[in-house]
């Protein structure tokens, strides 16, 4: 198996250093880390909102270097926020929100997202991370999406990182999801007969209104209309770049498997949208303590879907050189728990201070 090229991006919250909360001063924080002579063009975006960020990475062949642009990211991004009065936070959801509402960044499309749905604009505090893999075809890539779609859910688990919302723990490891879950056509991806099929489906989606361009189709796993990638976008922005490498060659294994299984003619693996729903909500509620659901609706401890995921990357983690990495940095995910159970035990021990000084110490840790 020939690697697959990838790319990451990631989502990133600026916070108050002493209230902690949300700040929208996303336009200066590019501004300045756009100057710094390592930050290319290309890797800094805006956001919905002014109080997040994002950057993106070059086109990658191996993880070590997936893992070094986002440090180097990281540092640049964070040391631009110092600059300017606040902090850089890699969580999924503001463990604090305040009482002013985070200002909209000033495009066509984000305004007009607000028009729609003002107070699900207003409540989008919400960051992910987004691994792109490439994909010979856009029919190849419909037939990845239709095969990677059951395993989503022990994504889900495994980058849970925002159980609080309000200084308040949730009860919900990925709080994330609940909220992304909310716009008319998000969750996980349905399944589809080909190419054409998508195309007839998104086109009527389109023509209903419903929504406004092919940006807003908010699955959790998506054809790129940029990249010839297929855009994985479940996890939540992950506390460590470590764990971030961690789920992009998960990923990238996963595309890879699909990738052999759509040209060899194997059997698709995958359940009805009500199981895939239900095992989405199971994840996003329980992270990886506890139980999590198959593709086939089946209910299993997450650490058995864990293995079971592992078991059908294997041989696409070996050839793509990963393998060692990979599985070093799930054991000790199951060791140390999700980023969501690190802010739960910060939060037991110093109150959502000790969180936020966490959450922020993160985006700077070598």
């Amino acid at each position: 198996m020939e690697p697959v090229t990838l790319g990451v991006e990631e989502e990133y919250l600026l916070l108050d250093p002493e209230t902690w909360v949300p700040v929208s001063l996303a336009e200066q924080v590019r501004a300045a880390a756009g100057l710094a002579p390592i930050i290319g063009e290309g890797e800094l975006h805006s956001e919905l909102l002014q109080v997040q960020v994002e950057v993106a990475t070059p086109v990658c062949t191996d993880l070590e270097e997936v893992g070094g642009h986002l440090l180097r990211m990281r540092h640049a991004v964070g040391a631009a926020a110092e600059a300017n009065g606040c902090r850089l936070a890699a969580c999924a959801t503001p463990p604090l929100r305040g009482a002013v509402s985070a200002l909209v960044t000033e495009k066509p499309r984000y305004r007009a997202m607000r028009v729609q749905a003002p107070q699900l604009v207003a409540e989008q505090l919400v960051n992910g991370m987004h691994v792109h893999a490439a994909v010979p075809s856009r029919e190849v890539g419909v037939a990845v999406l239709n095969r990677i779609r059951g395993w989503l859910p022990v994504l889900v688990a495994m980058s849970a990182n925002s159980p609080l919302w309000d200084g308040q723990d949730t009860g919900f490891a990925s709080w994330r999801t609940l909220i992304y879950g909310r716009w008319p056509v998000s969750g996980p991806p349905p399944a589809f007969r080909d190419l054409d099929d998508h195309k007839k489906r998104i086109g009527t989606l389109l023509a209903s209104g419903i929504i406004s361009d092919t940006g807003q189709l908010y699955w959790q796993a998506r054809l790129s209309d940029r990249f010839p990638t297929v855009e994985v976008r479940c996890p939540d922005v992950q506390l460590r770049a470590d764990e971030a490498v961690m789920l992009a060659g998960i990923v990238r294994a996963l595309v890879t498997v699909a990738i052999h299984g759509a040209q060899a003619g194997t059997p698709v693996i995958t359940g009805p949208p009500e199981i895939v729903q239900a095992a989405n909500w199971q994840a996003a509620r329980h992270g990886l303590n506890g139980h999590l659901i198959t593709a086939t609706g089946e209910r299993r401890s997450a650490g058995d879907v864990v293995a079971l995921l592992m078991e059908h990357i294997a041989p696409a983690l070996e050839a793509a050189g990963d393998s060692r990495e990979v599985v070093a940095l799930v054991h000790r995910l199951l060791q140390e728990g999700t980023p969501a159970d690190r802010q739960r035990r910060a939060l037991a021990e110093g109150g959502v201070k000790a969180v936020t000084e966490m959450v922020v110490a993160e985006t700077t840790a070598p």
